[in-house]
Parts: structure tokens; sequence; C-alpha cells
């Protein structure tokens, strides 16, 4: 009988599925751990649920949408099974004109869907802060269901919900969750992105 080879390299781990979040400081995590982010927490849930994927999260803080597009090529290098896209805060913050935002986020799409047309795409509600006025706000807040509802994207409703406003799931600046902030973050996020997850992570 012949010795076994107990040098043979073994079989590599079939490859998981990546889920990337390309977004701004919300989706890094500024000012909290890494690993207490609402991306790592996704990764989290989807451990639970028995889901087998890869969380990455490419997370910029000070980020544009301009500057998320420009970075996408270097990010689609190997395509995600799922994008979710977080951006637009910060153009909001310095009052850029909506449609030029709205530009930028279909400009993204577009060259996602030409990278890889499997990808699954996901794109994060955000709101304006109200001192830009009404009418800014209100401009602001219907770019994300219409590039939804046009794309066939889905829509992950606002990110902040329930803890903009909250003082003890905010740091000092009012801005950025904390880490209790950030778990309420990743529920808000896992509800809307779960079946297609789901979907990645079990092969559908």
């Amino acid at each position: 009988m012949a010795a076994v080879d107990s040098q043979r390299p073994s079989a590599p781990a079939p490859q998981r599925p990546t889920v990337v979040f390309l977004g701004t400081s919300l989706t890094a995590g500024l000012g909290v751990d890494p690993g207490q982010a609402y991306p790592a927490l996704i990764q989290k849930m989807a451990d639970s649920a028995g889901l087998t994927l890869l969380v990455e999260n490419r997370g910029n803080s000070g980020e544009t949408s301009a500057g998320a597009l420009a970075r996408l090529d270097w990010i689609l290098q190997t395509p995600p099974a799922v994008l979710v896209i977080e951006t637009g805060a910060n153009d909001g913050l310095r009052g850029q004109d909506p449609d030029s935002i709205r530009a930028t986020i279909l400009a993204i799409i577009d060259r996602t869907r030409a990278r890889d047309s499997t990808t699954r795409i996901a794109l994060v509600a955000m709101e304006a802060m109200p001192n830009l006025g009404r009418r800014y706000v209100e401009q602001f807040r219907g770019i994300y269901p219409a590039i939804a509802r046009t794309e066939r994207v889905v829509l992950v409703p606002f990110l902040l919900e329930g803890v903009a406003g909250v003082d003890s799931l905010n740091q000092g600046d009012g801005i950025h969750p904390t880490a209790a902030g950030h778990r309420r973050v990743a529920a808000n996020v896992w509800r809307a992105l779960r079946p297609i997850l789901e979907a990645v992570g079990r092969g559908n």
C-alpha cells in the first residue's frame, strides 16, 4: 500500500461572495473601533444567519459622491456579489446641487453594472441638514427613492433612522454614531439587505 502524502496541499477553501460597503465616515466608523462599525456588525449578523459572505468596509471619511466614483474602478477590480452605496451626505453638507449628486450616483451604478452585470446593488438613503432649507431638503431626500425606482436597486431607508438627533446614540459632534448608534444602524441596514444577502449567501 502506498504511503499517504501528508505534504499534499489541501484543496483551497471556496471563495465567499463579497458584500462591499462603499461609503463615507458613517460607514468607515469614524470615532469607534472597526469592529463596532455597522458593516462589521452586518458580518456578524450574516454569520449568525448561516450566510457564507465576506463583508468589506470601503468607507472613506469626508468623501463626496464624486470621490466615491473616482475610486470605484479600484474597488471593482474584483467585482463584489453585492455593492452597498452609502454616499451623498458630504455633498449635502456642502449644499451641492441635487441633480449633480443624482447624476454621480447613477454613474456609480452604471459603472458597476458595466463591470459585472450580476453584481446586486443597494442604495442607502440619506438626508440633508434642515438648516439648508425646506426646498433643498426635499430635493435631496427625493434623490434616493427616485434612483431606486428607475434603476431597480434595493433602497435601504435613511441610514440614521432612530439615531439622528438622539444624543445617547451619537458622538460629541452630533453626526457620527457611537457604538450603540452603530448597532441601531446595523439593524436598520440588515432589515433592508437581508433578502439579497440570503440569496447571495445561499447561492440563490
